[in-house]
């Protein structure tokens, strides 16, 4: 638990981070530069404003400079990378596999805010993180199992996508290889806990609307992403049930 506490302060800041990636990257805007600014009236952030979650709370969702609202996704990418960082930690321990582990689940939040505000999973977030996780995993357990999953994940997906376009993307078929490289035998889990999470919003659309929300689409990667993290911290557990 000690290890998890300490290593949720850096989850914090990395999540800070990936806030400028989730919006500049799909915009195709640089990461690095310019720093970072309100959306709104274009003032540069302050250093002692850009503290993860504190300056959110002190500043009250706002900008110093404008008062424009500042959306609280910020403030829960933070949080959650975070407490994924933290979590990570207290799973593997002192070992590589927290460190793997922590990437995935930041390119998980980073994507999944992406999907959320633009709709889109990036090329060039979700195909490098895929790699990483592959030559990863590979180098600490080798195995050929964590590249059969990635392929028959992103198959199985890329499968559903040509059956039902209108209800899948390619952006999803890619983020399965991301969870197949990490996952490995588990990855089962991850897409079944993630669609099965996902018919919760669209039965609510379709109740609401009727027919007509049988069109409003519903980003799939957060929905991936939980499942991932259900597959990560308990797959082996309840893989092993499903086999029985």
């Amino acid at each position: 638990m000690a290890l998890a506490a300490l290593a949720f302060a850096p989850g914090l800041a990395l999540g800070s981070f990936l806030n400028v990636v989730a919006a500049r990257v799909p915009l195709r805007r640089s990461i690095v530069h310019p720093a970072s600014a309100c959306m709104d009236c274009g003032h540069e952030i302050a250093w002692y404003d850009n503290v993860p979650v504190v300056s959110w709370l002190l500043l009250r969702g706002r900008c110093r400079n404008c008062q424009a609202s500042i959306p609280a996704r910020y403030i829960g990418v933070e949080i959650v990378s975070g407490l994924l960082v933290a979590a990570c930690a207290w799973k593997f321990g002192l070992h590589p596999e927290a460190l793997v582990a922590s990437f995935f689940c930041l390119a998980l939040v980073t994507v999944s805010a992406a999907d959320l505000e633009h709709r889109i999973i990036p090329n060039r977030i979700v195909l490098p993180a895929a790699a990483v996780v592959l030559a990863a995993q590979t180098l600490v357990h080798p195995s050929p199992e964590w590249a059969i999953a990635a392929l028959g994940a992103s198959g199985f997906l890329l499968a559903a996508a040509l059956a039902y376009p209108a209800g899948m993307g390619m952006g999803d078929v890619k983020l399965a290889l991301l969870l197949g490289a990490m996952l490995g035998r588990n990855v089962p889990v991850a897409l079944f806990v993630g669609m099965a999470a996902a018919l919760v919003p669209g039965i609510v659309l379709l109740a609401r609307y009727g027919a007509k929300g049988r069109k409003m689409g519903v980003p799939l990667a957060p929905f991936l992403a939980i499942g991932s993290v259900v597959a990560l911290v308990w797959g082996d557990r309840l893989m092993d049930l499903w086999l029985r």
